[in-house]
């Protein structure tokens, strides 16, 4: 590039990047007994923009913990953290203001209605341009419990402290404040710092501060720390220090993280190896220490590592060790040198930190797999997951979210992103995306300019739009797809080979680019499985013709090294000898495998079963799904019930349509067929088409709301029971026409649902409607309300049984929704199972079915913890009676909401059941066994 235009550039960074000086002195007293911290606190602060002030704002983020209504309590809320909600109110922390002065007189201040974590202030005098404000602050610190974030008061009486005391907010001619909301991203100027801590002897304080002095007057220590160009203060004071100092030739590391149980030579040497290459690749850190803690890897792990129990080892423990502690320094010096808006802007930090995690990978252990040793183990080798590098989990975990449709922009602001994209997938992206760039535009230009970038904005305020103008003056190519595309939207990327002409001495390819967008795809010749040509072709909508040499090539492929997170490889590969069966052979494995695009995989694995009336049913799957979602999906599972003698089992075929940029964000067409016993000896089959159309909000995915519309046709044909002890007279065979319409609102405090249920079949159409509420509220009660209502629209199937009419307690089940571990049985404890739908009723009254319209109300409300007090009461109308009421009432104990409840009914229209004989039979529960629905407690935290 040109040097002029290079020093240019260079010199605006640098200027507009500029930050005067800020300081902060700091008395903070240590009560450990009522775990408080008392601090005097003196804010220097200028106005480095053009425009007077006469209002500025400061962060006080220890008094997010003060509620259950504040933003942190809220986010807590989304993701089904109940700890923050239960805990004691002692538990919770807060801020105490008792004055804020500037030059000796009180100022006004109020906290911010929708951000009680921010104070405003309205300063005394006008802060013209240049000027530096002096505020004099006095308050209270109660330090809130370690179990909401990991920061604060541990069980044995510890501290571990981060944004603890009160910092000016940032103004670049705009007031950047909002609210904590656990994702350790404050955004502060640095500051000039001056810590003086007083503390019981007992007590060690750990620190990035540099030491002044000590002074010890009896019981209490008094330390004093300074630090210069400042913006993280993490302050522990401990009773135990597992603290352990390593002196680099670089800067000192001080961690408490897990060493492995390596030898103190071995973390010494690996510690001086992660401080080389950081500052190799990243300048000279400008402090003396760096501190590690346990907490900040807890929060930005190694995933994958961090899952594995201690007694599977398929990494060296110097591996593990290593990239724990380069993870972690990486993100601790970018946090406390690279001075971006970490709410709006984290993706380039975020790239960058595991940019460099890759890179060091590729340097050190080239040939690392993902699965480490696992990899060359008997069994475990078939799998394509062992031929994966340990580098490739960060396309795949980012695909992850793509193929499911809930990817969402790198650049979009922190707090708006799934737990998932935030903690994951975006990270990745971005630095899968770095590499990328880096590859397209070629001669390392890109890892370069990363490298001086960090070095020249270091402790200046700087965007990502520096970094783009600083890049694209390196390089002739044009690469506005990186910063409008792949940064700005999801817009997933897919080419496909579509078409191949062959000459003599050429060949001619169609490109065609799936989807809209203007990235670049890059494409390979091979003979033999071994490359003979790369090139890159620059984006391009629609089609585009490409001719190259016909040199012996037998061959061609797209993004063949992966560099590109392609959103679907299989249609990359052309092979320009054989038929179009060849380009991918039919491939059988064992077990679910992560997707080879090189084959057609059929998996099969075994696959147990069981219900009451086939018993345990081993058998063996047949199926193409693979750890990545895929649009078509099959499976066939055939079983052997040991109970009914029988083969049982079910076939589907699914088509997963996810349309982007739509709050349609799948849709499923699919069949499905079932063969099982629904009582003893006594079998069904069902048939079904089915579509499916679920929503949500595309532009808020951390909105919890979804809807969903189905349109199916049950085909049900039962054997007949000869006995007649089942219900099957008159009704053996039959299908139905169902349509459903579903509203779900589900979160932590309130939850609300409206469902409405229509059925045509040829003797009976119904239509029903359910609406429910749960309310949590600050007193950690819980209230329930369900509504169910139903009406036959015809019926010409009541004089024979009540196999279709509407059930108060135990629904017959005739579309096979349901999961009943006995769904025929009449006695014992499997026909105590309930599950809440329909009437809703736990006691089993003498008229348990209406076969014209049904009314009822389920309610419940919390007595203490998990115990409850629920009653139900509704009207019933059957041609053979008049509307008839009922209820009942009892003891609810909630032990996990919707999976595992126990019903112990006490009042009803039967009188009072608790005195009643056979009173363990009259007890319901509810279960839930599958390991998908169990999955849900965990996945609806991250999606």
């Amino acid at each position: 590039m040109k040097l002029n235009h290079y020093l240019l550039i260079c010199f605006l960074l640098l200027s507009l990047s500029a930050l005067s000086q800020n300081s902060m002195t700091i008395d903070a007293n240590f009560d450990t007994t009522k775990h408080s911290i008392k601090i005097t606190q003196n804010i220097k602060y200028q106005n480095t923009t053009n425009q007077t002030l006469d209002t500025i704002y400061l962060n006080d983020w220890s008094h997010s913990y003060s509620s259950k209504t504040t933003p942190l309590a809220d986010r807590f809320a989304d993701e089904f953290k109940t700890t923050f909600h239960f805990a004691n109110n002692e538990d919770r922390g807060f801020t105490a203001i008792t004055a804020i002065k500037q030059e000796g007189q009180e100022v006004y201040h109020q906290r911010l209605k929708q951000h009680p974590d921010v104070i405003k202030v309205a300063l005394k005098n006008p802060l013209a341009p240049n000027e530096t404000y002096d505020l004099s602050l006095n308050y209270i610190v109660q330090v809130p419990n370690n179990k909401f974030t990991r920061y604060g008061l541990t069980g044995d009486g510890q501290y571990n402290l981060r944004f603890w005391y009160i910092t000016p907010a940032v103004f670049d001619g705009t007031w950047h404040y909002y609210s904590n909301k656990d994702l350790d991203d404050l955004y502060v100027n640095p500051s000039d710092i001056t810590l003086k801590v007083n503390y019981p002897n007992n007590f060690k304080p750990i620190t990035e501060l540099d030491l002044v002095e000590n002074t010890t007057i009896e019981n209490r220590t008094t330390s004093i720390f300074s630090g210069k160009d400042r913006t993280n203060t993490k302050f522990s004071l401990v009773t135990t220090n597992d603290f352990n100092t390593v002196e680099t030739d670089f800067f000192s590391i001080e961690s408490n993280l897990d060493t492995e149980d390596l030898p103190v030579t071995d973390v010494a040497i690996l510690s001086d190896k992660v401080a080389q290459f950081i500052t190799k690749n990243l300048g000279q850190y400008p402090h003396k220490k760096l501190l590690l803690t346990w907490i900040d890897y807890k929060k930005d792990p190694i995933y994958g590592l961090n899952l594995l129990p201690d007694f599977i080892r398929p990494f060296e423990d110097s591996f593990q060790y290593e990239l724990k502690i380069l993870k972690t320094a990486l993100k601790v010096y970018l946090e406390n040198t690279f001075l971006i808006n970490p709410r709006e802007e984290q993706w380039l930090l975020d790239g960058i930190q595991v940019y460099y995690l890759i890179k060091y990978v590729e340097d050190y252990y080239p040939n690392q797999k993902i699965l480490g040793k696992l990899a060359k183990v008997w069994g475990v080798r078939a799998f394509h997951a062992s031929d994966l590098n340990f580098n490739d989990q960060y396309s795949f975990l980012y695909m992850h979210m793509a193929r499911t449709n809930i990817d969402q922009p790198i650049g979009m602001a922190k707090d708006s992103l799934l737990k998932f994209n935030k903690n994951i997938s975006n990270k990745y992206k971005a630095a899968v995306g770095l590499k990328y760039l880096d590859d397209y535009v070629g001669d390392s230009i890109v890892d370069q300019t990363i490298s001086e970038f960090v070095k020249q904005t270091k402790l200046k305020r700087t965007t990502p739009k520096d970094f783009e103008t600083l890049i694209t003056s390196k390089t002739d190519k044009n690469i506005e797809w990186f910063f409008n595309d792949y940064v700005k939207t999801s817009k997933k990327i897919d080419f496909k080979i579509k078409k191949v002409k062959k000459t003599e001495d050429s060949i001619t390819i169609t490109l065609k680019n799936i989807r809209n967008n203007a990235m670049p795809i890059s494409l390979f010749t091979l003979k033999n499985d071994s490359i003979t040509s790369k090139q890159w072709i620059e984006g391009f909508d629609g089609t585009k013709k490409i001719t190259i040499a016909n040199n012996d090539v037998d061959q061609l492929a797209l993004n063949y090294d992966y560099t590109i997170p392609e959103f679907n490889q299989r249609n990359n590969y052309k092979k320009l000898n054989g038929f179009f069966l060849t380009n991918k052979p039919l491939q059988f494995r064992l077990f679910k495998d992560i997707e080879d695009p090189n084959f057609s995989q059929v998996f099969f694995m075994p696959e147990f079963e069981y219900n009451f009336y086939d018993g345990l049913s081993p058998g063996l799957k047949l199926y193409n799904k693979t750890l990545l979602s895929k649009r078509f999906l099959y499976k066939i599972s055939p079983k052997f019930g040991f109970k009914s003698k029988q083969i049982v089992g079910s076939a589907s075929l699914i088509y997963n349509a996810r349309p982007e940029d739509s709050d349609n964000y799948r849709t499923r067409y699919g069949l499905s067929g079932n063969y099982y016993n629904y009582a003893p000896n006594l079998s069904y089959t069902s048939f079904t088409p089915f579509i499916d159309f679920n929503f949500r909000d595309h532009k808020n995915l951390r909105d919890n709301k979804r809807e969903f519309l189905s349109f199916r046709y049950i085909n049900i044909n039962r054997e007949v029971d000869p006995t007649g002890e089942f219900e099957t007279n008159g009704e053996p065979k039959y299908s139905v026409f169902n349509t459903k319409f579903g509203i779900v609102d589900n979160n932590l405090k309130d939850y609300a649902s409206l469902f409405t249920d229509l059925q045509l079949a040829k003797n009976f159409g119904k239509l029903s409607a359910t609406l429910e509420f749960r309310h949590l509220n600050e007193r950690n009660k819980q209230f329930n309300l369900r509504l169910f209502s139903g009406v036959f629209l015809y019926n010409d199937t009541y004089q024979d049984s009540d196999f279709f009419s509407f059930a108060l307690d135990r629904p017959t089940d005739y579309l096979f929704d349901y999961n009943y571990l006995g769904r025929s049985e009449q006695t014992g404890i499997l026909s105590q199972q309930i599950i809440i739908a329909e009437g809703g009723f736990k006691s089993k009254l003498r008229q348990p079915f209406a076969n014209q319209w049904m009314t009822t109300a389920n309610t419940s409300t919390t007595l203490w913890r998990y115990i409850m007090l629920y009653g139900d009461a509704g009207i019933i109308k059957s041609h053979n009676f008049k509307p008839k009421f009922v209820y009942d009432s009892g003891i609810r104990l909630n032990l996990v909401e919707d999976y595992f409840e126990l019903y112990f009914p006490i009042y009803s229209n039967l009188g009072w059941e608790i005195g009643q004989p056979n009173y363990d039979e009259k007890i319901r529960f509810i279960v839930t066994l599958s390991p998908k629905t169990l999955l849900g407690l965990f996945t609806r935290r991250w999606y």
